[in-house]
């Protein structure tokens, strides 16, 4: 069953994913460009320069957008234009669930994320390429039980930009009434292959508690792959080995797009249990700024 499940998370998303489908570089004549008022260019390139981009565009022919402006640029289809000049910027393409890719939150764009009412998590970017959130799950509310807050930088480099980014952070957290020893958190580095529309994202990271530090490398598989207008397929998958025995947590579900929240929801598999247990997830965030 554990073989299994792994391999039907992943062939969803190898199989959509841009850069494994071995599309011929003719094919590939169109451009889609973001611009950071939010606006979106579907267009043949015309020239390219450090300081701006010359786009032939069909309703306003040739355009020139100037470098500092374009927050993405990535090739599409031509099959898939009339769909683009209608999608919606994706707003929260720095994460899957919960777990970190390698894009960044663009300078003063930011979200809020609530899962289950009781986690909560406020991010916004700092720049294009550094990112800081700020998160708590409220537990003094009852009855003073002690309480987890967290912070959780990232810096973020496009090695190519809309294909291949790296991202360097970690989560570092306290239990606020918890007493000595109540640090807790992980020091992460992830790979991110594709646009932020459709990407893989592999990760590997190291935790702690208290002022121990683990031994035993934590990596993450990540994907996300868009089906329409407002909609994507998403996963996030972790993975532990330990005296030969492997402990896995998968997950499978969807984030859908409304006019200004979107919400995530899906279901996280632990596959070492011997049993199949499926624990539901269930987030709505709300984009700011940008």
């Amino acid at each position: 069953m554990r073989p299994f499940l792994i391999l039907v998370v992943t062939h969803v998303f190898l199989c959509s994913h841009p850069l494994l489908a071995q599309v011929p570089d003719d094919f590939v004549s169109l451009w889609l460009i973001t611009t950071t008022d939010g606006n979106e260019y579907v267009g043949e390139l015309i020239e390219q320069t450090d300081l701006e981009v010359r786009l032939l565009t069909k309703n306003l022919g040739e355009i020139t957008i100037r470098t500092e402006d374009i927050v993405s640029m990535e090739p599409v289809v031509p099959e898939k234009m009339l769909q683009l000049q209608n999608w919606r910027r994706h707003p929260h393409a720095s994460r899957y669930f919960f777990s970190p890719n390698g894009y960044n939150l663009s300078e003063g764009e930011g979200y809020y994320q609530n899962t289950w009412v009781l986690l909560n998590q406020v991010s916004v970017g700092v720049t294009d390429y550094f990112s800081i959130g700020a998160g708590t799950i409220p537990l003094f509310l009852f009855a003073g039980t002690p309480t987890p807050v967290w912070l959780t930088p990232k810096f973020s480099i496009p090695v190519s930009p809309d294909r291949v980014n790296i991202g360097i952070g970690g989560l570092f957290g306290r239990v606020i009434g918890g007493g000595e020893g109540s640090s807790f958190g992980i020091a992460y580095g992830v790979s991110t292959f594709g646009s932020r529309d459709k990407n893989i994202t592999v990760g590997l990271g190291y935790g702690f508690a208290g002022d121990e530090w683990s031994d035993i490398p934590l990596i993450t598989v990540g994907g996300t792959t868009r089906i329409g207008k407002r909609a994507f397929l998403l996963t996030e998958n972790y993975f532990a080995s330990s005296e030969g025995e492997v402990a896995a947590l998968i997950s499978i579900g969807a984030r859908s797009l409304a006019k200004t929240v979107s919400f995530d929801y899906g279901l996280f598999l632990p596959v070492a249990t011997g049993a199949f247990v499926a624990i539901p997830w269930l987030s709505l965030t709300v984009p700011f700024g940008g």
